[in-house]
């Protein structure tokens, strides 16, 4: 069989499944053009296989491992296919590096973060309302940036306290409830944003610019840096990244699992799928990825495991 057509039914056959499989596609793609397009997938040798994965000068390792798993997904379907015995991937891998770990901020400071945007002037293209209450429901709901900057005027009820997530990654449609005080905030937002004129049609981008357009995640990551440094949230571990916008979403998770450990949650494991499904993922394995163990979480789950021990200890001397 012809190995861009096995290539572009697998492909098909992963979007069918929910997910977008644009990084994935890509990689296969370039893989059937390095092999050619028209070649029988029986005939694939391992030695191009190899140099499809060497790639080009400088690629990292963390390139070569993503190209090798999707190579390995791709061809454990030929296999289950029928279309091949064996995959000729290499048996060595090569040692990835560390791999990248999220930044959790602190409440405190994510309390810098917005003192400081209310400190700044006009000069930016948001207002610093748009960005306050960008971040509160980013930090708030644990949406994704493209997820909040894709929401309409539409999509936010606020009478409901409801917003409808539609742009998302696995295609599919959620409801976000949202607490009293982001929905005061979004309340807040709403009202200036009429009074400054710009459109309430269902249709217009809910976070708008002074001139009323869609912000792009550009001009937002520029705007999120510039805080950041202004309020002195940097990472000093060594990380390839400081402070990300995204990671206000592995935040929400982490802080969400310290505040059932705190509200006395009878078992907080058991809560993690609903966590799951408020974020939107698809599998239970995703969420897991956001959970750090950070010192305040595991001192939440270590009094948690301490008042089981002494109930467990007081129920045997009974």
């Amino acid at each position: 069989m012809k190995i861009r057509l096995l290539a572009d039914q697998y492909i098909a056959y992963g979007k069918s499944l929910g997910a977008k499989f644009k990084s994935a596609a890509y990689t296969l793609r370039a893989f059937c053009r390095f092999v050619g397009d028209e070649a029988d997938i029986k005939r694939v040798r391992e030695d191009q296989v190899n140099a499809f994965l060497a790639g080009g000068e400088g690629q990292s390792i963390a390139r070569w491992q993503q190209k090798y798993g999707t190579l390995r997904v791709f061809y454990d379907y030929a296999i289950s296919s029928g279309c091949v015995a064996t995959a000729p991937l290499p048996a060595k891998r090569p040692k990835c590096t560390k791999s990248f770990e999220a930044y959790i901020y602190s409440v405190e400071e994510l309390k810098k973060i917005l003192r400081e945007n209310g400190s700044h002037g006009r000069k930016f293209k948001l207002e610093p309302l748009t960005i306050h209450s960008l971040l509160l429901l980013l930090y708030g709901t644990g949406l994704r940036i493209g997820e909040a900057l894709a929401l309409t005027y539409g999509d936010v009820d606020i009478s409901t306290k409801l917003i409808t997530v539609s742009d998302t990654k696995f295609f599919k449609t959620r409801l976000v409830p949202v607490g009293q005080q982001l929905h005061g905030a979004l309340e807040r937002y709403v009202e200036s944003r009429r009074q400054a004129g710009h459109s309430q049609n269902v249709d217009s981008p809910f976070f708008v610019t002074r001139s009323g357009a869609s912000p792009t995640l550009a001009l937002v990551e520029r705007a999120f840096r510039r805080l950041c440094i202004r309020a002195g949230v940097t990472r000093s571990d060594g990380s390839r990244l400081q402070p990300r916008l995204h990671d206000l979403r592995h935040t929400f998770a982490v802080h969400r699992l310290i505040a059932w450990y705190r509200e006395g949650a009878n078992n907080v494991q058991n809560l993690v799928p609903h966590l799951a499904t408020y974020l939107g993922h698809v599998h239970l394995s995703s969420t897991q990825v956001y959970l750090k163990m950070t010192p305040e979480l595991l001192q939440q789950a270590s009094l948690r495991f301490e008042q089981y021990a002494i109930a467990m200890k007081e129920d045997f001397h009974e």
